[in-house]
């Protein structure tokens, strides 16, 4: 099993101490976020988890405290880019940012930290070669710290009446646009000793040398790992996609444990917050012993099903030694 924490919000920023707790309890619930009464119960042991894949902006709160996820296999999804406050309101200023990459970087290795250029936007305040410029520079203080970037081009979508194109100022990026960004990234990149993959984008990029990426990447994991993840108990078969995405993802299939409208940073282009209302609400019920990350579990009206010792299709997959079974891969 994988564990995504969280493509819905940042769990190493504000949830890192519910988080720790869950790992000790060995479990954590899920609420379906298609049909909020059901709430799925699965098993953290490190016996059972293959993997973890953190998102962040800002993992600061939790670098103290890595030593308590040593058993697990994990890396992080981490989030750098040119804006200011006038987009992400809730971030600390860059300089700090950079550095907290740096020391992440430097306790894991740089394998286990993928920086995040992302998503791309365009507008008057932030044009194409505002982006390449602050590129070049980022990736010449990141040299060493990672060895992989991942690119997506903003996108509209409407939550409570809200157009994230109209709250950027910004409209789709073009072609032209999309081609002379990820041009002008992928040869910096290449200067530093990175190379480029897309997230969830169809335009084709090869010649640039940047492929279509997996942000939760099964194979990635097994390198990390030194170890081959399977779908099946007898033999080798890849983990397959996750059907729960939209489909231009190429992510390994995993159980996604955050829960939309909890996360404090106020990216004007997010897609897991919904509105400021939403945010008060969730961010009040955000409880660190509870078993779920926001609201609590009521026997009266959810419906909890166990899946430790038992699995689903998503949370059981077969660990082998690389040698184990597949002495030539």
């Amino acid at each position: 099993m994988i564990i995504s924490a969280s493509r819905r919000t940042d769990i190493p920023r504000f949830h890192s101490d519910w988080f720790l707790n869950r790992v000790r309890a060995g479990y954590v619930d899920v609420r379906n976020p298609l049909f909020p009464g059901q709430v799925s119960r699965y098993s953290l042991s490190p016996t059972i988890v293959d993997g973890i894949v953190f998102w962040t902006k800002d993992p600061a709160p939790l670098l103290g405290r890595l030593d308590e996820l040593a058993a697990y296999n994990c890396y992080f999804q981490f989030t750098l880019t040119p804006y200011g406050r006038d987009i992400e309101p809730g971030l600390p200023d860059k300089r700090q940012i950079v550095a907290t990459f740096k020391e992440l970087s430097s306790r894991i290795g740089p394998r286990r930290v993928i920086w995040r250029f992302d998503p791309l936007l365009v507008n008057r305040a932030y044009s194409i070669d505002d982006h390449l410029r602050a590129f070049a520079a980022l990736a010449d203080e990141l040299e060493g710290c990672t060895e992989r970037v991942v690119i997506s081009f903003v996108d509209n979508h409407h939550s409570d009446a809200r157009s994230v194109y109209a709250a950027l100022g910004t409209a789709s990026v073009s072609h032209d646009q999309q081609q002379r960004l990820a041009g002008g990234i992928a040869a910096s990149a290449r200067d530093h000793g990175m190379t480029v993959a897309t997230c969830a984008e169809t335009v084709d990029l090869k010649r640039f040398g940047i492929e279509r990426g997996r942000c939760v990447d099964g194979r990635l994991l097994e390198e990390l790992g030194a170890c081959r993840l399977s779908r099946l108990k007898g033999r080798y078969e890849a983990l397959p996609k996750d059907k729960a995405q939209r489909r231009e993802c190429l992510c390994t299939e995993s159980i996604d444990i955050g829960w939309p409208n909890t996360c404090a940073h106020g990216c004007r282009y997010c897609y897991a917050t919904t509105g400021e209302a939403a945010l008060r609400r969730n961010l009040a019920q955000c409880d660190p012993a509870g078993t779920l990350l926001c609201g609590a579990f009521d026997p009266a009206v959810d419906k909890l099903t166990d899946h430790r010792g038992t699995g689903d299709a998503r949370d059981r997959s077969f660990k082998f030694a690389t040698d184990e079974l597949f002495p030539d891969l």
